[in-house]
């Protein structure tokens, strides 16, 4: 009787084992998406095989005779085909004039040559060390999250400096060091839409949208600014939702890896203390890892202080030259917001950038020639090289598009279809914010995904009633929370090799069970907020009514 009762017992443990090494459902459906997303080509490529599919199509529509009746005219609109000796010369002789006048490329080169300076000045950086590290542990998780939410003003270097860095500082409070990297993964990835500041993707997604939107209106222009209101504000209301779920479920969740983590937080608990009155004398010496995440000199202080005045007299003559009468940028229509500084505000945004960043880096001597500042504005169009690439296949798609007359007669069609399905407008917003999020898990790149999606999205809605800065801000809002459980984003096996660093369990299930809450949180709780948002008739951006 005793031999069963020892022999049993074992084979359960090991089935149990067994079971318990399998991967649960999501993280399975992970691998899927995964597995699917790797299929996918390269987004260059993947905008030249559907500038190819629309040529084709368009041949095959016109020989239907497939059309459509313009709502706002009452003309007919039939698909043009594009495989004509016509088409062919087209394709050549308007392609360089369809990469050049393609809105966002403009738009992000000339705000990027600002953010440039002001990133490589180390201002950004070293603006997020000082406030992480002197923050309370009260207010540790809030300030990562908020810093994470609007760091994208730094574009995707905001994850190679926050995540490190909140780990560390978790770690130096006593609280886990995984907890701080996901918090800072989570805010900075998920939240990417959302900032305090005008970033790099405000003047981007403005110019697809434009580009959409001149499908149905060819004098609609879709401003910089126009979600920003909504966008500072939802920054705030992100950065509260991160902490909420941090504080309430994901601490307990990583309870049990804090005592497994990698036994460095007296050094850095230390360094946290110095490093408030650390001086080196300006000369920056480099410290390896917790330690030089959690230090600063009084001679950054100072340089951040001086760019705080620089911001406050830019910001001073800026508002001067848009308000005061006999300004040479008043509109004719004497409408301050028709002001070139609002219609054109690419322009003053990088140039505030570019004070911020020479005042920091000659204050801080990381600029100390003239030629400093164009070598780094140079280095930013480098890093753009990839971006200016996909722009010119994705400009040729569009063109393409926009030629055949497809993206109209499907925006016309899907007005149809929505008008006869009757959906509360509410539903319908919905429906789209939940169709972004659902593409986003296989095309991680936002602005890829907005220009395949905008030509169809934006003038159907339109049709519809619903502006292009809605149609924006909804696309905003599914872009952005999922990127976090996405294994196709490049920063999911970014912060899983940090996650490692402390926690050497770690794996895809461990990351995916503490981003899927927060990824969930906001994509409802930003949804919501939008909802009330509208029905409050608040304006998303200067002059931008809701509705």
């Amino acid at each position: 009787m005793s031999e069963p009762s020892t022999v049993t017992p074992t084979r359960r443990s090991r089935r149990s084992r067994s079971a318990g090494d399998r991967p649960g459902f999501l993280v399975r459906a992970l691998r899927v998406v995964e597995r699917i997303g790797n299929l996918l080509p390269h987004p260059f490529w993947l905008f030249i095989i559907l500038a190819v599919v629309v040529v084709v199509l368009s041949a095959i529509l016109e020989a239907l005779g497939v059309g459509a009746e313009n709502p706002a005219d009452g003309e007919q609109i039939a698909v043009q085909s594009l495989l004509t000796p016509e088409g062919f010369q087209r394709m050549v002789t308007d392609a360089v004039e369809n990469f050049v006048t393609f809105p966002p490329l403009g738009l992000i080169i000339t705000v990027m040559l600002g953010v440039a300076v002001a990133e490589g000045s180390g201002l950004i950086s070293a603006a997020i060390r000082v406030v992480v590290s002197r923050v309370s542990r009260r207010w540790l998780t809030f300030t990562v999250a908020l810093a994470g939410v609007t760091g994208s003003v730094a574009s995707d270097a905001i994850y190679v400096i926050l995540i490190p860095l909140a780990a560390a500082a978790f770690k130096a409070s006593g609280r886990s060091a995984v907890l701080g990297a996901v918090v800072a993964f989570g805010s900075a990835s998920a939240g990417y839409n959302a900032s305090l500041l005008i970033t790099a993707s405000d003047p981007l997604l403005a110019g697809i949208s434009t580009s959409a939107a001149q499908l149905i209106d060819p004098d609609h222009v879709v401003s910089p600014v126009a979600n920003y209101f909504f966008s500072a504000a939802s920054a705030v209301v992100l950065a509260l939702v991160v902490t909420l779920v941090t504080e309430l479920l994901l601490v307990r969740m990583t309870e049990r890896m804090k005592h497994e983590e990698d036994a460095t937080g007296g050094a850095a608990t230390a360094v946290l203390a110095a490093g408030r009155d650390l001086d080196d004398g300006g000369r920056g010496e480099a410290i390896t890892d917790e330690v030089s995440l959690l230090t600063y000199t009084r001679r950054e202080v100072a340089a951040l202080r001086a760019s705080l005045l620089a911001l406050a007299g830019f910001l001073a003559v800026y508002f001067s030259l848009l308000l005061l009468p006999g300004s040479p940028f008043q509109a004719e229509s004497g409408d301050v917001l028709d002001s070139p500084l609002l219609t054109d505000i690419a322009v003053p945004i990088a140039l505030a950038f570019l004070a911020v960043g020479i005042t920091y880096g000659v204050a801080a001597g990381t600029i100390t020639r003239p030629r400093d500042i164009p070598e780094l504005m140079g280095r930013s169009i480098k890093e753009l090289s990839g971006v200016v690439v996909l722009f010119f296949a994705a400009a040729q798609f569009i063109a393409y598009f926009s030629w055949s007359n497809i993206g109209m007669v499907l925006a016309i069609e899907g007005a149809h279809l929505l008008e006869r399905l009757d959906l509360p407008v509410v539903v319908m917003f919905a429906g789209v914010v939940l169709l972004v999020a659902l593409f986003n898990l296989t095309i991680t790149s936002g602005s890829a995904q907005y220009t395949l999606m905008a030509p169809v999205l934006v003038p159907m809605l339109m049709l519809v009633g619903t502006s292009p800065e809605v149609t924006q801000m909804l696309f905003r809002i599914g872009d952005s929370p999922t990127n976090i459980i996405s294994p196709m984003s490049p920063y999911f096996a970014l912060v899983l090799g940090y996650l490692q660093r402390y926690y050497p369990k770690a794996g895809i299930g461990t990351l995916v069970s503490l981003t899927l809450p927060v990824s969930v949180a906001l994509l409802c709780a930003w949804f919501l907020f939008f909802v009330l948002w509208w029905a409050l008739g608040i304006p998303l951006g200067p002059g931008v009514p809701v509705r």
